[in-house]
């Protein structure tokens, strides 16, 4: 693949949204050895990838422009692997999650590491697989590690509340929250309610209705853990629907929920909030790819565009009104 050329899209400066990306020629990248070149086949977008554009992570990230954004969750082939890696070859079709740090997804070839990237069954298309990895990754570890529950149906049953439960990732955690003893209640737009039903959600509010926006439970129930996958909730309506040591587990935190997660802690609040922090896991996508595989867990998509068209897809993205994942595919 050496000197070979690739179609791909980048920035060249911090703001733009979708006109500051443009359609480049560039070299196909090189895998370093623990390493595998993918040829894409789709690549999902995520919130993260156009609020890196807007320099939220300024000036850390991006390191150096023009970027590649890495959309990170990709579906494809191996072309070729590193030297360190054992476990693949030339030809398998895989999953992968990519840095956002380096970037490289919204093209049609990049790299991946061997240790994020796992074989993808058969029995998943492509966009199904891409759909996975960032959104099914953050559901699983708010669930597992900071709510507690056990995805095979053990433990004392618990209440849960997944806020935006139509997204990208609300979408898997009301379907991962069902494998476990639970009793979930999701909020959504009025258009997403019976979508969100079928998904497994035991009571399903309108997030725009009264009770919606006060997230009460229909059936009078408080929650064990709050899933909010959204922004504007103040901690003054999570507080009253909380069971005595409940919390709200914050995936995208923003300077109020620091805050409050800080005077928490300092008066010993049996209710608190807290950030979600975690590092993806090979062996975590690979227990999810499998799940899909098995038809106890789907990837809901919104929209596919191809790469030529990847600014309405990211515009699509930033409009906040996705049902699932929007999937690009070069």
């Amino acid at each position: 693949m050496a000197g070979k050329l690739m179609h791909a899209v980048q920035y060249n400066s911090y703001g733009g949204g979708p006109a500051g990306l443009k359609h480049v020629e560039l070299p196909v990248p090189a895998q370093k050895e623990d390493e595998v070149l993918l040829k894409i086949e789709a690549v999902s977008i995520n919130p993260i990838d156009w609020k890196l554009q807007k320099g939220i992570a300024r000036p850390l990230l991006p390191r150096k422009f023009p970027f590649v954004p890495s959309a990170t969750d990709v579906s494809g082939e191996v072309v070729t692997v590193g030297s360190g890696v054992k476990n693949f070859k030339a030809g398998d079709k895989v999953v992968s999650i990519l840095s956002p740090m380096s970037g490289g997804g919204l093209a049609e070839f990049c790299v991946a590491k061997g240790s994020l990237t796992v074989p993808r069954p058969p029995e998943l298309s492509a966009v199904e697989a891409a759909g996975i990895p960032s959104g099914a990754l953050t559901a699983h570890v708010a669930l597992t590690q900071y709510a507690g529950v056990k995805l095979d149906g053990t433990g004392p049953q618990k209440t849960i509340l997944v806020t935006a439960a139509s997204g990208g990732v609300g979408h898997f955690a009301v379907q991962l929250a069902k494998l476990g003893n639970t009793l979930v209640t999701a909020t959504c737009g009025a258009r997403n309610l019976e979508l969100v039903k079928s998904l497994g959600a035991d009571e399903v509010l309108d997030y725009k209705t009264p009770d919606g926006a006060a997230l009460r439970s229909p059936a009078g129930r408080k929650y064990d853990a709050v899933i909010h996958c959204t922004t504007g909730i103040p901690w003054s309506i999570f507080e009253p629907n909380l069971s005595g040591n409940g919390k709200v587990i914050d995936l995208t935190p923003g300077v109020s929920t620091m805050m409050t997660f800080a005077l928490k802690k300092f008066t010993c609040s049996k209710k608190r909030i807290v950030p979600l922090l975690y590092s993806p896991k090979g062996e975590n996508l690979e227990y999810l790819v499998k799940l899909v595989k098995e038809g106890k867990l789907k990837t809901v998509v919104d929209s596919k565009y191809p790469l030529s068209k990847a600014e309405d897809a990211w515009a699509k993205s930033i409009d906040g009104h996705a049902t699932g994942k929007i999937v690009v595919e070069p």
